[in-house]
């Protein structure tokens, strides 16, 4: 089969031009791959259960007989630690199952809730 000799530049600019916008596309279009897309939904799902957690958590917090003594142990702490405290101490700790990091993620939010008051 005979092609035109214009044929060829066509292809190869058809093939450039496709490359250029995969990168364009990629870098400054704002497109992502299949497992980005999942990876970010998946985080910003953790961000929502945590900011809706957190409150319940300092709640429960303030709502025990020992609450002054609770938050001046706390404050004493570095703030680092301040979320294995209430971890350590069940506040964070919700009924039903929530997985071992976002129980963690939850208590560092309380921690920061219960510290500011």
């Amino acid at each position: 089969m005979k092609l035109p000799v214009e044929t060829k530049p066509v292809l190869w600019g058809i093939a450039g031009g496709a490359i250029a916008l995969a990168i364009v596309g990629f870098t400054w279009g704002g497109w992502v791959t299949g497992a980005r897309y999942q990876a970010d939904g998946s985080q910003q799902a953790n961000a929502a259960v945590v900011s809706a957690l957190a409150p319940i958590c300092a709640d429960r917090f303030r709502r025990m007989p020992e609450a002054s003594q609770n938050l001046a142990a706390l404050n004493k702490i570095d703030s680092w630690s301040r979320g294995a405290f209430i971890e350590k101490g069940g506040w964070a700790t919700m009924p039903g199952s929530i997985p071992p990091e976002q129980t963690s993620q939850v208590a560092k939010a309380c921690a920061v809730l219960v510290a500011g008051q």
